[in-house]
């Protein structure tokens, strides 16, 4: 390689092992100044591996990195970002109680006075038309707002080369297409953008060229106009993507949850209180609820569950009974089970081994206790069925739950869940971070199980999922539920306006 390269970035034969694992298999990439680039894979395909080794977080055990045409190692972020190498994490690092300001200080390598750096953002916030106000406190701010801070931050740092990890899975339509608008904007002024993502449609709306791995092993670069999203997804998978099919619909049936306004205050300053809810989900149907992160789906999902419990009892109703005063295991006996947004931590306890995860939601319905005692046997057999059920990739049955990828940690718990035969499951964010074949499987669950009878709530950021497998849709807005709308009667753009807090329309038909 030499200064005269046309690529800007350029990998050769990157390689990296952990135990037990070839993350990335002599795997080649090449980006040109102004181009937006994908990365394209399944979960466990190596993407995050190789973009931390660019970003300078990994190092790798074999191959080259050229910048600009010049060989170099890149053996920290700092390292990376002097370079001109900047990354917008999927997950903010951000911190509440300070301002915009103050957050953006704390990212930077040149110090420079408050004032000065205030200026800059607005500049900066206004020329690439993400406003933003300097001094407003973060726990103030939408999540939108959140990701903007991210971008300028890195901005700022005048990269040659952005890398972002799934921008858009915590905004609406409308902030996604201001967002691609942005990026356009900065491609057409020399950035490069390696941009990841699940959805194929915004690789194929925003993209120019796109590297697909699978298992480690870099499979092809494209180009993106030539391609379909069946294609595309054909080679991260290394076969055809089945089609959706939704089961044959009855009319629904008796109300099993109905939720009455539980009226649970926010913990903190920084939390959502639970205002206006009222719902209700019927035998055989799926309802779904938008919303922007950070808008109440934790303190719904934990009002629900019995996390949080409410001051009435008949505030929450299952299978006629008022459990608004119970706890998660008396509303499990009553027939609900549930998903939470955060796989580790909350779905599953990270050093219990897949056994031990499996019996802990499951001993009362399954009838995993005999004497006082786990029936050992009985309850390993439940985990292995749910790892061959749900295609989970692990070792083994007895390896812990921190080992296993999100995808396939994902696939775990919704697996453990279903299983369960529920007479309501309440699913938040259910195909998160889970790759094409993963997510169209747990949809295609979603839709039986609640062929079979059971009412199915799912919480999503992902409208075009909500789109395809709910009757009914609405959104939470600021601890508030929307009406709730036929999802066949209703657009994506009107759904982004109910998560944005706007009423739609009178005269719509809708459903309480």
């Amino acid at each position: 390689m030499n200064s005269t390269s046309t690529y800007l970035l350029e990998l050769q034969g990157m390689r990296k092992a952990f135990p037990g694992v070839l993350a990335t298999d002599n795997v080649d990439l090449k980006i040109k100044p102004g181009e937006v680039h994908a990365l394209l894979g399944e979960n466990g395909a190596g993407k995050s591996t190789l973009v931390k080794m660019i970003y300078g977080i990994l190092k790798a055990d074999a191959g080259s990195i050229y910048f600009n045409g010049k060989p170099v190692e890149i053996n920290s972020p700092a390292q990376a970002r002097e370079l001109g190498i900047a990354m917008v994490f999927q997950h903010f690092s951000l911190f509440d109680s300070l301002s915009v300001v103050e957050n953006i200080s704390l990212g930077m390598d040149h110090a420079c006075s408050m004032d000065e750096l205030a200026n800059q953002i607005t500049e900066l916030s206004n020329r690439y038309g993400l406003p933003l106000d300097p001094q407003r406190h973060v726990y103030t701010l939408s999540v939108g707002e959140r990701q903007r801070i991210e971008i300028i931050r890195c901005l700022l740092q005048k990269p040659k080369l952005l890398v972002m990890d799934e921008p858009t899975s915590v905004l609406t339509p409308q902030e996604v297409d201001k967002l691609f608008i942005t990026l356009k904007r900065l491609a057409e002024e020399g950035l490069a953008i390696l941009y990841i993502s699940h959805k194929l449609n915004e690789i194929k709306a925003l993209c120019r060229n796109a590297t697909v791995l699978r298992h480690g092993k870099k499979i092809d670069t494209v180009e993106v106009d030539e391609e379909s999203t069946q294609t595309l997804a054909a080679m991260m998978m290394g076969r055809e993507l089945k089609e959706f099919k939704h089961p044959r619909k009855s009319e629904p049936g008796e109300i099993r949850l109905s939720v009455n306004d539980p009226h649970i205050p926010a913990a903190d300053k920084t939390g959502i209180s639970l205002q206006i809810l009222n719902l209700t989900v019927r035998a055989g149907e799926v309802v779904g609820i938008s919303g922007v992160a950070g808008n109440g789906q934790d303190e719904l999902l934990a009002a629900l569950n019995g996390e949080k419990r409410s001051s009435r009892a008949d505030s929450i109703i299952i299978e006629g009974r008022a459990v608004g005063r119970m706890g998660p295991n008396e509303r499990r006996l009553s027939g609900l089970a549930s998903v939470p947004e955060k796989r580790l931590g909350h779905g599953a306890v990270p050093d219990m081994d897949l056994v031990e995860n499996a019996f802990l939601t499951s001993f009362t319905r399954l009838r995993l206790i005999r004497y006082g005692l786990i029936d050992r046997e009985k309850t390993v057999e439940f985990a292995k069925k749910i790892i061959r059920n749900f295609s989970v990739k692990t070792p083994g049955s007895d390896v812990p739950a921190s080992s296993l990828s999100g995808g396939n940690l994902q696939k775990f718990i919704i697996g453990r869940e279903l299983m369960q035969n529920p007479e309501i499951l309440i699913v938040s964010q259910p195909t998160w971070g889970v790759d094409a074949g993963a997510a169209l499987t747990i949809r295609q669950e979603l839709r039986e199980l609640a062929a079979e009878g059971a009412a199915v709530l799912v919480i999503s950021q992902d409208l075009d999922e909500l789109l395809e497998i709910s009757d009914r849709i609405g959104a939470i807005c600021g601890g508030r539920l929307s009406r709730f709308y036929p999802t066949s009667s209703i657009t994506t753009e009107q759904v982004g306006m109910l998560m944005a807090g706007v009423c739609l329309e009178e005269g719509m038909p809708h459903v309480a």
